[in-house]
């Protein structure tokens, strides 16, 4: 692998539309002299509701658009990505790639105590069994229990996280979870932590949640690291937002998931550029 030896270089994170904005809120608390560069596939979101093929072909495109701004890391907000096409981007990469599930899967099993480990997730991500796979291989003593969550991510992007219809869908999903006796829940998908005042709720105080952009985030500290990569402190280090669709929309509804980090200027692009590149590669 070429791992490019320039640090000031951005990294490069990609998600199905605003849900990543968790992960790159969590790496700017960790790492505040990163640049990043971040692409939101916003005119094809969400990716947890198409098959194995088109996730991997729409993330394989996400890498071709961020490869040109010189990441030195790419990171993999969306959990559906991650489960599904993260040894083909390993492959088609010539930097690091670090998805969300490996990381989520270990933080969870330094937090349970009873073994028992609640997934929820879009409906590809809980598909894949990525997060079953993850904690079976690293402990396979622990149980893991999943639920798809798939209304939650529109409902989300809806601004409709305190909507009494909002719980109501909640407490159906969480359920059998409850059932099942988890200790610990991972939010298997980025956009699960804006929920995480309801889902503590309706699970309980003995239910601690595992959310994967601070996960991950651990990962990519402990990764550039190890790469001598970490970018020399600034003030302002730049960071840039892409979409394929709706940039005016994801700048007013991105600072919900970014919290107190700043939302700078969000440009729109046109995906089909990149598209063409992939097939030719393929």
């Amino acid at each position: 692998m070429n791992i490019p030896k320039t640090n000031p270089s951005p990294l490069g994170i990609f998600d199905s539309g605003l849900g990543g904005l968790t992960v790159v809120r969590s790496i700017a608390r960790s790492l505040p002299g990163e640049p990043m560069v971040y692409f939101g596939d916003t005119a094809r979101v969400p990716y947890g509701n198409k098959s194995e093929t088109t996730v991997t072909r729409l993330s394989l495109e996400a890498l071709r658009f961020l490869e040109p701004f010189g990441i030195k890391m790419l990171v993999v907000a969306c959990n559906s990505a991650s489960a599904v096409a993260l040894d083909a981007l390993e492959s088609h990469a010539s930097i690091p790639v670090l998805g969300v599930v490996e990381a989520g899967a270990r933080r969870a099993l330094e937090t349970t105590r009873n073994g028992r480990v609640g997934i929820i997730g879009t409906r590809a991500t809980v598909a894949s069994q990525c997060y079953e796979r993850a904690i079976a291989q690293q402990r396979p003593e622990v149980q893991a229990f999943s639920n798809p969550c798939p209304l939650f991510v529109p409902l989300v992007e809806e601004g409709w996280g305190n909507h009494p219809t909002t719980r109501v869908i909640a407490t159906e999903y969480l359920e059998p979870l409850i059932q099942q006796d988890v200790d610990t829940l991972i939010l298997g998908c980025t956009h699960y932590p804006l929920l995480s005042g309801l889902i503590g709720e309706i699970m309980g105080e003995r239910v601690t949640l595992i959310d994967s952009g601070d996960a991950v985030a651990i990962e990519v500290r402990k990764s550039l690291v190890g790469y001598g990569l970490l970018a020399p402190e600034t003030a302002a280090p730049e960071r840039r937002f892409f979409v394929s669709d709706q940039a005016e929309k994801f700048h007013q509804e991105g600072q919900r998931f970014l919290g107190n980090e700043f939302l700078g200027s969000v440009e729109a692009v046109d995906q089909s550029m990149w598209h063409d590149s992939v097939l030719r590669k393929e």
